[in-house]
Order: structure tokens, then sequence, then C-alpha cells
């Protein structure tokens, strides 16, 4: 049973920063492409991160530079290091496990929520 949960959201003021963590089992955890999205009031979930088993990342144009994906293979965990955070960051982040043909999984998602 696959199951991924983010923690470290909260409310933090434009320009602080914050670290998603997500902590996962029941999945092959070092064979596995990890992300993370977002889904603000209203709109569509979107992509913010990946990284990939062999540690190349991918970032959304609107956080490049400001945030981080790392992985932690030994803990199954999956961190996001946000910078330079910006009102327009604030979101529920969910946590996305994928293997091809074995799982596409989501977690509960954690708010982030930016003040100005």
């Amino acid at each position: 049973q696959v199951q991924l949960v983010e923690s470290g959201g909260g409310l933090v003021q434009a320009g602080g920063s914050l670290r998603l963590s997500c902590a996962a089992s029941g999945i092959i955890f070092s064979m596995s492409r990890m992300g993370w999205y977002r889904q603000a009031p209203g709109k569509q979930r979107e992509f913010v991160a990946t990284i990939t088993s062999g540690g190349s990342t991918n970032y959304a144009d609107s956080v490049k530079g400001r945030f981080t994906i790392s992985r932690d293979n030994a803990k199954n965990t999956v961190y996001l290091q946000m910078n330079s955070l910006k009102p327009e960051d604030t979101a529920v982040y969910y946590c996305n496990a994928f293997l091809l043909l074995q799982y596409d999984d989501w977690g509960q998602g954690t708010q982030v929520t930016v003040s100005s």
C-alpha cells in the first residue's frame, strides 16, 4: 500500500523559506521518480519539480532558482526547499511517486500560505 505523507507547510511572509518533506512507504523509493506539484484555489494542479532515481532534477520556470528538490533514499524521503517565497506560491503542495507500470500516487497535500 503506497503511502506518501507530506509535512512542513505553514504560513510564512513573502521572502521567507519553508522546507517540505514527503515520507514514502509501500514503494520502491530508490527507483521512483519523485515530484512536487501544487494547486492554488480555483486553479488546476501544476507541476513544481521532479527528481529521478538518478538524481536528475526538473523545475517549473516559476520556481527555478528559488526552489530545490532533493531526496534521501536511506530515509525514503523527498524534500522541497523553498526560498524567496512569493504570495503566488500559496497553494496546497502534493507529493507524487511514479514508477512506470507500477504506480503513480499522490499524498494528501500540505498547505503553504505566503503573506504579502
